[in-house]
């Protein structure tokens, strides 16, 4: 069945760096979308960045850009987001989602790399925090 599996979170300083890393399974990973995106305690849900399959269209929220970089490695059927600079704003529970089955040609906007992201993993928290 389809899985994803987020990890490295943790407590970090403010201006310190966490690698995030999404390791999927059950589906043909070269093929889809994935998307990460972030809940805080008492918040909606924030879209925070999208990578498409080969890496043709990459999208971020703008209160992560130039501080977040999104990258994957479709022979480790695994995606990364390097997040430096974090501010403590950057709290809260990390998880990755794909659009499989969803066949994307293209994305040329973040609003669709990020439709159809029907599977999505259980999360890793991440704490930015003196």
């Amino acid at each position: 069945q389809v899985q994803l599996v987020e990890s490295g979170g943790g407590l970090v300083q403010p201006g310190g760096s966490l690698r995030l890393a999404c390791v999927a399974s059950g589906f043909t990973f070269e093929y889809y979308t994935i998307g990460w995106f972030r809940q805080a305690s008492g918040k909606k849900r924030e879209e925070v960045s999208c990578i498409t399959r080969n890496a043709e269209n990459i999208y971020y929220s703008d209160s992560v850009k130039g501080r977040f970089t999104v990258s994957r490695d479709n022979a480790k059927n695994t995606v990364y987001l390097q997040m430096n600079n974090l501010k403590p704003e950057d709290t809260a529970l990390y998880y990755c989602a794909t659009d499989y089955p969803t066949l994307k040609v293209a994305a040329p906007n973040a609003g669709d790399c990020f439709y159809g992201m029907n599977y999505q993993g259980e999360g890793t928290p991440v704490t930015v925090s003196p």
